[in-house]
């Protein structure tokens, strides 16, 4: 198996744009799509594009699919295609079958027939822009249920204080991993680092304690 090879199994606008960055990634792509409007619109960009049934295993195995590592089932809006394509390439024998639901009902059934990690893409983005819209984010990332790292600006009560001076993970729960200060880069942030007005923090910890921070801008 090829590591850096990607099977990509529906090109909507989620299946393209994940094709898409994984060539500028390094990655070469096969994608596959049963509409040949969207296989011609894919055809500069991506590794490899096809138009095929995805469905029918023996398509899977003339393409070769069970000779990736890993493959990406982007198919969201037909539920019947996403199922089974997700079975065929689960019975082809692909040790990483990642795929798109569409609800938690979806995301159970790919599971049962195969697939390895479920994603909600349309559901995360709505979750992650919730946060930002209020302004006080300026990104923000759930890494599980419970945990999120949030970019934000330095708290005005805490400008000109270093972080142990602060004792930020006592004090609030969190942990600053990055500074970055205006016109600069992102640093490590350390016991040492005075936070300044106009900083941006990345900061990491349980969703409430990490919002809670944010709000205190």
């Amino acid at each position: 198996m090829a590591e850096r090879e990607i099977l990509v199994v529906g090109l909507g606008r989620f299946g393209s744009a994940l094709a898409r960055e994984l060539v500028e990634l390094g990655y070469e792509v096969l994608g596959i799509d049963g509409d040949a409007r969207i296989v011609q619109r894919n055809s500069d960009t991506l590794t490899h594009v096809v138009q095929a049934d995805s469905t029918d295993p023996e398509v899977l195995r003339q393409l070769g699919a069970g000779d990736f590592a890993v493959a990406v089932v982007g198919i969201g809006t037909d539920l019947e295609a996403s199922i089974l394509t997700t079975a065929a390439l689960a019975d082809a024998g692909v040790p990483s079958i990642w795929a798109k639901a569409i609800t938690d009902p979806h995301a159970r059934i790919l599971e049962r027939v195969g697939a390895h990690h479920v994603v909600f893409p349309e559901s995360d983005m709505g979750r992650r822009v919730a946060h930002l819209v209020t302004g006080r984010m300026l990104d923000w990332f759930q890494l599980d249920e419970h945990f999120a790292m949030v970019e934000t600006e330095v708290p005005r009560d805490l400008v000109g204080r270093s972080l142990g001076e602060i004792g930020v993970r006592n004090a609030f729960n969190v942990t600053v991993v990055a500074v970055k200060p205006r016109g600069g880069a992102f640093t490590y942030a350390t016991a040492d680092t005075v936070l300044e007005e106009g900083d941006l923090v990345v900061v990491a910890g349980e969703t409430k304690a990490v919002e809670r921070f944010a709000d205190r801008t």
